[in-house]
């Protein structure tokens, strides 16, 4: 019997999560359909019992429901307790619902295994301390770097976040007027300012030479940061299409057991979107 997944979120019909798992379930052999939830602010919990009720099995959770996601689990993963939002929900045998994220696994994998960066002995700066940033801070400490940095318009909120970060390794957090003087070899932009056209207001200098950028973002044609990053002589710049990518392989290994191959999918959806701006 066909086993059925689904991405709910609200907007939901621009999100290539369906395209992702059927390539995935191709590739592995498995027989499932995964589609698109239009969540309902008003009615998220009860949505998601209806659709697994209806007798489906995990769910991806996109914004704006990652946090009420991780209030609904019955139990959650540590990254997701970090995190506090839940990006995957896997119906377990008696019913109950646990909890997980794996946005961070994703940023990590496709910086170190997909573009070969090496987060020993480096200085990350992480843009942003919402939920975005809040999602990848432990995997991103736990890959090892020398410091990690949290710059946010409001610095308070990335002491807050910082101070959340504190157990797992070196992290400080700052506000963004705070950066000048500082460099790294590594900027992960996990801010929203690309969705209006604009970057984070970091000062000159703090790409270090030889760094790379990391837009979170990702799109058909090249970001705001992105382009900010090539500007500002950075080795690599790169968005996130790589990292919805891993955090879809993810998911997929927590739901059925196997790690599909992200390569060919990633070189799929990169065709796709050269095709359709040409």
């Amino acid at each position: 019997m066909t086993s059925r997944y689904a991405v709910i979120g609200n907007p939901i019909a621009h999100s290539k999560s369906p395209l992702i798992h059927a390539a995935f379930a191709c590739q592995t052999g498995q027989d499932l359909a995964y589609g698109r939830v239009l969540g309902d602010p008003a009615d998220f919990a009860g949505e998601v019992h209806r659709f697994f009720a209806d007798g489906g099995l995990g769910l991806n959770v996109t914004v704006p429901f990652k946090e009420a996601a991780w209030t609904l689990a019955n139990e959650r993963s540590a990254r997701a307790e970090t995190a506090g939002a839940v990006n995957t929900l896997i119906r377990l045998t008696d019913g109950r619902l646990r909890g997980d994220n794996t946005d961070g696994v994703g940023l990590v994998r496709d910086l170190a295994v997909n573009q070969g960066f090496r987060f020993a002995g480096t200085r990350v700066l992480l843009l942003g301390a919402g939920g975005a940033a809040r999602g990848v801070l432990q995997p991103l400490l736990e890959s090892g770097p020398d410091r990690l940095l949290i710059a946010n318009r409001t610095a308070a909120k990335a002491s807050a976040l910082a101070a959340l970060g504190a157990p797992l390794g070196p992290v400080q957090g700052c506000g963004l007027d705070e950066l000048a003087g500082e460099r790294f070899e590594l900027i992960v932009n996990a801010t929203s300012a690309g969705l209006a056209g604009g970057v984070p207001a970091i000062p000159e200098g703090c790409l270090a030479p030889g760094g790379w950028t990391y837009d979170m973002l990702y799109g058909d044609v090249e970001t705001p940061f992105s382009r900010w990053g090539r500007t500002c002589g950075a080795e690599r710049t790169l968005d996130g299409l790589g990292m919805l990518v891993e955090q879809a392989a993810e998911s997929f290994r927590l739901w059925r057991g196997v790690r599909p191959e992200t390569a060919p999918v990633m070189e799929m959806l990169r065709r796709s979107a050269s095709e359709r701006g040409s």
